[in-house]
């Protein structure tokens, strides 16, 4: 007998099955297949089992390592309990019990059903079909309903994933709150803190594998939270992709977000991302690891492509200096075999194509002396004289905003006007087409190009909407700017990366003038959140 085929005994059960009760348990499963076996004097009954698994899906790990023992020809008979165990999708058991079973010489039976590929003849073989479509709808039924379960209380604001971000654990007195972990929480302070500084996601990766610090799926696994997945070999190796992933995750800033991802089917689980317009977004659900505006000035740095040079040497300034002229971004030389203060910027453009713009040449030690004189006056203002600042800061917004908001609802006006006389003239064309008036060519071209253009004017809508909500916020904006500048309670006294990309969003260099004898060269900065600030107004109302 130690030679003759296995008798597989397949048990599965799905979450939605486990709430039905114990008539599908794993363990009652178990003891059907097991004594039906020996009833008939199967040989060398052998479990498959599948704990928690959809039947939609037959990508199972217990299925897959049965198939690949029916496919070697080491099966003889596969028992279930009945054919949903096998699966919910009618077209996939039907070409399993009459295609792959038989072609590798297997007999499938399924005992409650009364179904056996042994005994053609059976009544059962023609209810076979008729079972599998009600399977399957049971399983389309049971997901409609979860769907709008969860419909219902992501649209509430409570939490649709199964386990917080790294950072966060579930709340012991409440699951649907989360609290800080501060262990986790201080990794990911540090991984927004080093992508202030200017260093990419890769970078941060090595850096915390350097130091032995656990990544996010080991440290939940010892923490005794499920982890999906394969534990990783080495522990305190960090990906790249992981740091991307807990950089967009915008609920460190305290608020959470649902419908980030959806799935097109029951057949087809791929996790795809949602557009930020799908998304529901709640504040202040939870405690905060991340201050909004260091959140928003991180996804703005990462936007940016920080290139090093040729030589390996990289700037502070990476993603921030702009030719005032042309707008491209400057051009970053530094060779390893030159003095540190050789370092340069140049327009990109000219870098490129000489004909196109001038050079803009600026070293790169005097752009840093220009730039911490400027943020020392800055910070100095509103330590010092904060009442006058935010006075005059108010005066230029209030002048710069209300035009800039009439433009902005000029053109927001123009095109809801255009959505409007698009989808009437989609009626149109609708109406003509089924009279007969326009071919279905002519109809199916119009129709494209009109779907194609009111897309792109409701994207446009978006960020226009988004922009004069911006306008709308700068009073905020600047009371969280002079906030992190009285946060530091101290004058700055050096440059870094960090108070560089926290606090400048941009920095836009002129052409040198020569035409008065002497190198004059005009340096915008823009702050971020609220644009430029007019160092000389400031000191002249300061001192007056």
């Amino acid at each position: 007998m130690s030679g003759a085929k296995i008798t597989a005994l397949y048990c599965r059960l799905s979450q939605e099955d486990e709430r039905l009760g114990e008539s599908l348990s794993i363990e009652h499963q178990k003891e059907i297949l097991l004594q039906y076996a020996r009833e008939h004097r199967f040989p060398n009954p052998t479990f498959f089992v599948d704990d928690g698994y959809s039947g939609t899906n037959f990508d199972r790990p217990g299925f897959q390592k049965m198939l690949a023992e029916i496919e070697a020809g080491r099966v003889g008979i596969l028992l279930t309990k009945d054919l949903s165990r096998l699966g919910r999708n009618s077209a996939m058991v039907g070409l399993y019990t009459t295609y792959t079973f038989p072609q590798n010489g297997v007999r499938y039976i399924a005992i409650n059903d009364g179904f056996d590929t042994a005994d053609q003849m059976s009544v059962s073989q023609d209810f076979a079909g008729i079972r599998n479509w009600f399977n399957e709808f049971f399983a389309r039924d049971t997901s409609r309903k979860i769907r709008a379960v969860n419909k219902t209380k992501g649209e509430r604001g409570i939490p649709l994933t199964a386990n917080p971000p790294y950072g966060y654990v579930k709340d012991p007195a409440d699951p649907k709150h989360w609290i800080v972990d501060p262990e986790a929480a201080a990794i990911v302070k540090r991984i927004f803190g080093m992508c202030m500084e200017g260093r990419g996601p890769s970078q941060i990766a090595t850096q915390l594998t350097n130091e032995g610090i656990l990544n996010p799926s080991t440290y939940k696994r010892r923490k005794g939270i499920p982890v999906a997945g394969r534990p990783t070999e080495d522990t305190c190796y960090w990906g790249s992709p992981t740091v991307q992933r807990l950089l967009d995750h915008r609920e460190y800033t305290g608020c959470t977000v649902n419908f980030r991802t959806y799935t097109n089917s029951i057949w087809d689980r791929k996790q795809r991302e949602n557009p930020p317009e799908k998304q529901l977004v709640f504040p202040g659900t939870h405690e905060a690891i991340i201050e909004e505006d260091v959140f928003e000035r991180v996804q703005a740095i990462r936007q940016q492509r920080h290139r090093r040079t040729k030589s390996g040497i990289s700037t502070m300034f990476s993603g921030l200096v702009y030719c005032a002229d042309c707008g491209a971004r400057m051009h970053y030389n530094a060779k390893s075999n030159s003095r540190p203060d050789q370092a340069f910027f140049e327009c990109g453009t000219y870098h490129k194509r000489r004909n196109h713009c001038s050079a803009h040449y600026i070293r790169e030690a005097a752009l840093r002396q220009i730039v911490l004189k400027h943020i020392q006056a800055v910070t100095g203002c509103i330590l010092f004289h904060e009442d006058h600042f935010r006075r005059v800061m108010r005066e230029q917004h209030e002048a710069r905003s209300q035009e800039e908001i009439r433009s902005l609802e000029k053109r927001l006006e123009r095109a809801e006007k255009r959505i409007a006389e698009l989808k009437r003239l989609f009626m149109k064309i609708y109406e003509d087409n089924a009279a007969g008036r326009l071919s279905d060519d002519r109809y199916e071209m119009l129709s494209t190009t009109y779907e194609t253009e009111q897309k792109q004017l409701e994207a446009e809508n978006i960020r226009i909407r988004e922009a004069i909500a911006r306008q709308e916020q700068q009073a905020e904006s600047l009371e969280q700017f002079i906030r992190r500048i009285k946060g530091r309670a101290m004058e700055i006294d050096h440059l870094d990366g960090t108070i560089l990309h926290e606090l400048i969003e941009r920095i836009e260099v002129g052409a040198p003038d020569k035409s008065s004898g002497r190198r004059m060269q005009h340096i915008h900065i823009r702050y971020a959140g609220i644009g430029f600030i007019p160092i000389h107004e400031l000191t002249e109302k300061e001192t007056a």
